[in-house]
């Protein structure tokens, strides 16, 4: 079966001008958009209703013009904020739209310090805040153009990142040796994410995947805990679930094989953990959903 891809490669735009924006609407089209990471900057912006966004094990709920930016590589994930759930825009730019030649003092100056660690900033903004109300002109024009962005809007997308990257340098911080240490030990924790993704299908213990990460038993859980929000075991469930749900939606495979092959292995306790995640058995949900 297909696996959740954690680190997402895709190149979101087009090759030249490596851009887009996405319009989410969470439950009506999809579920949920579980942990990952990537190497753009991604703003969500949420439009109406509520939506949850972790980051980096800190959960923040979205209502409707809050804003989330993510640095490249932060692990985070996008849930149901309530039960209308929520409406937003991811708007997704690769930190090479900045780069004018190998030795561009600006992008060096401005742009690695975040690639690298160094420099962080907040991750929520609340629609009253000065960050949200100083850089939503910037986001709206964004929105209304992104179905054009990079065939006759490429100037005006380029002017209002660069500017978006100035705010977003005015209200950095420097990382501190601290959390630059914790940075490198949750970084390591994303082998743990790998091998679930692997071995999804197999008995997992955390024994076995702390041995992963290089860290004790006891360490591991505290880290994994802070790193993506919820206990191991939790994430493990959250993840089968997830691929169980697409299986589900996308195949014809009966319910008995996809809960094996995603390494449930006992009928009713997949039927009753499925039933609480998605408010329906797996058969109601393959019924509503397509597959």
């Amino acid at each position: 079966m297909d696996c959740i891809p954690l680190h997402e490669t895709k190149i979101h735009g087009i090759i030249n001008f490596p851009y887009t924006v996405y319009h989410g609407n969470i439950p009506k089209w999809i579920s949920s958009f579980p942990l990952h990471w990537h190497e753009d900057f991604e703003l969500i912006y949420c439009v109406k209703g509520q939506i949850q966004v972790t980051i980096w094990g800190q959960e923040y709920t979205l209502c409707a013009n809050d804003l989330a930016v993510i640095l490249p590589n932060a692990v985070h994930s996008i849930e149901q904020g309530s039960l209308k759930g929520g409406e937003y825009f991811n708007i997704m730019f690769h930190p090479s739209l900045f780069k004018w030649s190998e030795d561009d003092m600006c992008y060096t100056k401005y742009v690695i310090p975040f690639l690298n660690g160094e420099k962080t900033m907040n991750c929520f903004h609340q629609a009253n805040s000065y960050f949200n109300r100083t850089i939503t002109p910037y986001i709206l024009s964004m929105l209304e153009h992104r179905k054009e962005s990079y065939s006759s809007y490429e100037l005006i997308i380029k002017s209002n990142l660069f500017l978006l990257l100035y705010y977003m340098n005015q209200c950095s911080i420097v990382v501190t040796n601290d959390n630059r240490s914790l940075q490198l030990s949750y970084s390591r924790l994303k082998d743990a994410l790998y091998y679930v993704q692997n071995c999804y299908d197999h008995e997992i213990t955390i024994k076995k995947v702390a041995e992963q990460c290089g860290f004790s038993e006891s360490h591991f859980m505290k880290l994994f805990k802070e790193f993506t929000g919820m206990s191991f075991n939790a994430y493990l469930t959250n993840y089968r679930l997830e691929l169980a749900a697409k299986q589900l939606s996308q195949t014809k495979f009966k319910v008995i094989d996809i809960a094996q092959g995603c390494g449930f292995h006992n009928q009713s306790y997949f039927t009753r953990v499925f039933q609480k995640k998605y408010n329906k058995t797996p058969l109601a949900y393959r019924k509503i959903n397509g597959g």
